[in-house]
């Protein structure tokens, strides 16, 4: 099976300006998802789309094989990422040669990721053979019970109730939060129409712990004190 994972980090971000290149226990933010590519070994090329050339040389240093420039179209605040995906595939299909059987994308804002998340989804888009996977955790509402939403008078109801209704949460159909840590594809699937969800997408399950997503200060923060206290675990320390 021949696979591409592609990691796409734009250089602006009002959230956290700078967040892909900011240091992470001594490493660019980029750098712990490439790395996490690479060692997963399932890739045949690890392509990084940006259009910081600060971000490509730091994703290059720390193991990328092709370094993709985005246009400035696929990079302004408005601009969604599937067709930057799109594009660094493309790009990266021209200049090799050659096409992929499976397409995976890795946020560069998910760097707590284990590499076994990346195994287990493209297990399950490999063996299963639907056209996508998404990874997901828990959600800790349901539209079944406490998520409402209001309508045009102020009225707020159940997102989707359920005619018997729903006593506990527990009992409510699972519901899960997308985490946009990893997505896959089967590469025929995006000729002609690429999206997220066809009719026999699937999730990959990670626990909320390793869905973190850094978009500001504080989730940065957030993600540095849970690594540290993986380290500190694996170390055997308190």
């Amino acid at each position: 099976m021949n696979r591409i994972c592609t990691i796409c980090a734009r250089g602006g971000s009002k959230g956290l300006p700078g967040k892909n290149l900011k240091a992470l226990f001594g490493r660019p933010l980029i750098a712990h998802t490439v790395a996490q590519a690479v060692e997963s070994g399932l890739f045949d090329e690890v392509a990084v789309s940006s259009d910081s050339q600060a971000i490509l040389e730091a994703a290059t240093a720390a193991g990328a094989t092709l370094a993709i420039v985005r246009p400035a179209e696929l990079a302004s605040d408005t601009a969604g990422k599937l067709p930057a995906i799109i594009h660094c595939l493309e790009q990266a299909e021209d200049r090799l040669g050659h096409r992929f059987d499976t397409l995976v994308d890795l946020d560069a804002t998910s760097p707590l990721r284990s590499v076994s998340d990346i195994v287990g989804t493209v297990e399950l888009l490999e063996s299963t053979g639907v056209k996508s996977v998404i990874t997901g955790a828990p959600a800790r509402r349901s539209p079944y019970f406490n998520l409402v939403e209001r309508d045009a008078d102020g009225v707020v109801a159940l997102s989707k109730p359920l005619a018997q209704g729903v006593l506990r949460r527990q009992d409510s159909p699972p519901c899960f939060d997308m985490n946009a840590s990893i997505y896959a594809w089967d590469r025929r699937a995006l000729d002609g129409d690429p999206r997220v969800f066809y009719d026999d997408t699937q999730l990959f399950e990670m626990p909320e712990i390793r869905s973190q997503d850094i978009d500001s200060d504080l989730d940065f923060q957030i993600v540095e004190m849970l690594m540290a206290r993986a380290r500190n675990q694996t170390r055997g320390e308190i």
